[in-house]
């Protein structure tokens, strides 16, 4: 009995104390599959990192602190690494790799030898409705990176009415706010538009918000490549206020997409766009975005400088606009000033792949055909409409456009409710390149953020954004997508004009607990998996 006692006195000393917490942890449990140790551990969050281990079983994590004391089946030294939680991808258009019929390219090498466990997709409005049977189909044919889905207000619009310039009729936007529903129901993060592409360029805010609104009752965000960057319609400003105000009359979080200011007409104006986002947040509304690292966007010749009524229809009724020559006329008249605003010929970079003009400026396109760089383009545009040939090839008419301010990219990274994305599209390096490229340049050599802001903004808050269960962290019980990166290597192989290589600098990366990429070479596993949210209330 005494001893039994002075045991129970020890006992509540060690309560008491806070040294109980340190027996346990430094107490052995049963064994795990991966032990990360020595590495500094940033977890995603604010708080400071420190040197220490991460245990992982499974797919799962289920030790993260300073000293483990595990025995488990792989050791991995990770000493003078970065240990962190596997990068999220806010914006991609990563459906060249993860719809491949091919398995390797299922992989995802692109993202994930950056360290990046988690994309985006059905982003700028081009999600599809039937989010459930798309997610399943994914997944059951194995690829290498997490997905997360969005309803696309494109595809929506599309369905119902073609490419026509015209309001939906009232039984035509009930069909569409039903594939809206469904779409949330079957597990979308939330509601994507893209109002600066035809046809969505031709839908009112009103219509919008109706939309939008079947997302935000089922939980959904809005999620907007908004309706003008630049100068092209409303202006910057305006379409800033109007994404925020779509927000606030649908009752739901809104979130930019690759925020910026492009083009030579609002070059300079962050300070201005920051500070009416900075207003909503204050008066109470939930407003976030994403960026990109680079200083020129991805889009194409018909959506940089074709007039918006020029598409109404689509491509074959563009092209018998062409053969107008009063329309014609007109076309090419309002083409100068959006060749204008986009810094002109030399800076569009054209970069669909396998395409004669591939990797050469609109300028020297023009110059090589003798003609006009308006007329250069419309038979590029032309040609991807009406030749099988380039049709089979893909676009033609993708191009890098180089078209942004330093100033207002450095600016816009600095805001605490801004994350990481690389907007990644084929031909342009940021689908390559983005996750190291904002570290050597902006982290490294720049230093316009710290490290510590790089990994939360490329994981944690980013994953806090869009509500995605159990990820964006280290933490014990999250799941185990983890990065474990060599800071001295880490950096990017792609540029513009080899946009497709891949990068180096990862030591090892998890999805899902099944390690990934190996000392920057994939391992060919597919362990991603479709992050599709539990079934809302609002849904039957």
């Amino acid at each position: 009995m005494p001893c039994s006692s002075a045991f129970r006195r020890f006992r509540a000393l060690l309560l008491t104390s806070g040294l109980a917490a340190t027996v346990a942890s430094a107490t052995p449990v049963e064994k795990v599959d991966i032990l990360i140790t020595g590495g500094t551990i940033y977890d995603g969050g604010t708080g400071k990192p420190y040197v220490g281990d991460v245990a992982l079983k499974g797919d799962r994590i289920i030790y993260v602190g300073r000293t483990g004391h595990l025995a488990a089946t792989q050791v991995i030294d990770a000493k003078g690494m970065i240990v962190a939680p596997g990068f999220i991808d806010a914006h991609t258009h990563a459906d060249s790799f993860i719809r491949s019929p091919d398995q390797a390219t299922r992989v995802n090498a692109a993202w994930l030898d950056q360290g990046v466990s988690t994309v985006m997709i059905g982003v700028d409005g081009y999600g599809t409705p039937d989010v459930g049977e798309d997610a399943a189909k994914l997944q059951a044919s194995g690829i290498g990176t997490n997905i997360v889905p969005f309803i696309g207000f494109g595809t929506v619009r599309q369905r119902v009415l073609g490419q026509d310039a015209r309001a939906p009729r009232p039984e035509e936007l009930d069909a569409m706010k039903a594939m809206v529903a469904k779409g949330m129901c079957e597990g979308a993060v939330g509601f994507s538009a893209g109002l600066f592409y035809a046809p969505q360029s031709f839908a009112r805010t009103d219509e919008v918000v109706a939309l939008a609104r079947e997302a935000a009752i089922r939980g959904g965000l809005y999620d907007t490549h908004q309706r003008d960057e630049s100068s092209y319609t409303i202006g910057l400003l305006g379409s800033v206020k109007e994404a925020i105000d779509i927000g606030r009359q649908a009752g739901m979080p809104v979130h930019f997409a690759h925020l910026k200011a492009l083009g030579v007409d609002v070059q300079g104006q962050a300070p201005v766009v920051i500070a009416e986002i900075e207003a909503a947040r204050k008066a109470g509304q939930d407003v976030t975005a994403d960026q990109y690292p680079w200083l020129a966007s991805g889009s194409s010749l018909d959506a940089s400088l074709l007039p918006g009524w020029a598409v109404d229809g689509g491509g074959a009724a563009l092209v018998k606009r062409l053969d107008y020559p009063a329309t014609l006329r007109r076309i090419r008249d309002e083409m100068q000033n959006n060749l204008r605003r986009r810094g002109g010929a030399k800076a569009l970079l054209l970069i669909a792949d396998g395409f004669p003009w591939t990797g050469k400026t609109l300028e020297q396109v023009a110059a090589q055909w003798q003609m006009d760089p308006r007329d250069a383009a419309l038979r590029i545009i032309r040609q991807s409409i009406e030749t099988t040939e380039v049709e089979k090839k893909g676009k033609g008419t993708a191009v890098a456009s180089f078209n942004m301010a330093q100033a207002d990219v450095d600016l816009l990274m600095r805001q605490p409710w801004v994350v990481t994305s690389s907007d990644g599209s084929d031909g342009h390096p940021r689908m390559f390149a983005t996750f190291p490229e904002k570290y050597v340049q902006y982290v490294r050599d720049r230093k316009v953020i710290s490290l510590q802001t790089f990994i939360r903004q490329s994981t944690g808050r980013t994953a806090d954004i869009y509500k995605l269960d159990h990820r964006g962290y280290l933490k014990s019980g999250y799941y185990a997508d983890v990065v474990v990166i060599d800071p001295a290597r880490y950096a990017p192989r792609a540029d513009y004009v080899h946009p497709r290589e891949l990068s180096v600098g990862v030591n090892k990366l998890f999805v899902n607990g099944a390690l990934a990429v190996s000392d920057s070479q994939t391992t060919g596993a597919t362990a991603g998996r479709a992050l599709l949210r539990q079934k809302p209330t609002a849904c039957p």
